[in-house]
């Protein structure tokens, strides 16, 4: 079951302005990732489930999330059904982000009250989800609308909440673009956590690479 509400999730997302995306089948190498994500200052990670036996991963990871770093929660991605959503529920995830609007996804989600975050690519797509009861959007793949689609949906809909995913870089100009937008938060993957980092396991620089980002989106955000 979700240590954290719907609620609790979207302020923290608002709060830290980040949210790192990671997967790997490696447990050991995962907990290292995650412990340095949280030494650099995230609380919160989407854990992207895309491969075989991801929610074996998953599990281990939030357990250990749970018993050792307090304050860090947990979430899964790259969700495309209702049943892997209340599978991973059921291990306890705290909010769960798809690539792509669906009903069946926020039905369940909403029955727990957990956050979910569709990837939605229109005007209509978001409206639909807001209905739904989506706190928070994910504008998917950001890269593909940039910051200008952002700054234009807030002008009619200022309380529209959205989360970039693709497209997102450590970038101080990159963040900047996004943030002077309007976004609520940003989902950060391969820019934040590198191939190189995982192949050589430089979890210093890890840890750096976040510290360095939250503050860049602080000082923008001030």
């Amino acid at each position: 079951m979700a240590q954290y509400s719907r609620l609790e999730v979207a302020s923290a997302m608002h709060e830290n302005g980040m949210v790192p995306l990671f997967y790997h089948p490696d447990i050991a190498l995962g907990k290292k990732v995650l412990k340095a994500c949280y030494d650099g200052g995230a609380r919160l990670m989407e854990f992207t489930a895309r491969g075989d036996f991801a929610f074996e991963v998953f599990l281990e990871l939030n357990k250990y999330a749970i018993k050792t770093l307090p304050g860090m929660i947990m979430g899964v991605g790259s969700i495309t059904d209702a049943a892997a959503a209340s599978l991973f529920m059921q291990m306890g995830a705290n909010f769960i982000v798809t690539p792509s609007l669906r009903e069946d996804i926020a039905m369940v989600c909403n029955r727990r009250k957990v956050l979910w975050s569709p990837g939605c690519g229109s005007l209509t797509e978001i409206n639909k989800a807001e209905e739904l009861g989506c706190e928070i959007v994910k504008l998917f793949p950001g890269a593909t609308y940039g910051p200008a689609f952002v700054k234009a949906i807030k002008g009619p809909q200022p309380w529209t909440s959205v989360m970039p995913t693709g497209g997102v870089s450590t970038d101080e100009a990159n963040l900047k673009g996004w943030f002077d937008a309007g976004v609520t938060c940003v989902g950060m993957g391969s820019k934040l956590i590198s191939k190189e980092i995982l192949d050589t396991q430089d979890f210093e620089s890890l840890e750096e690479n976040v510290r360095n980002t939250l503050q860049a989106i602080r000082r923008l955000r001030s």
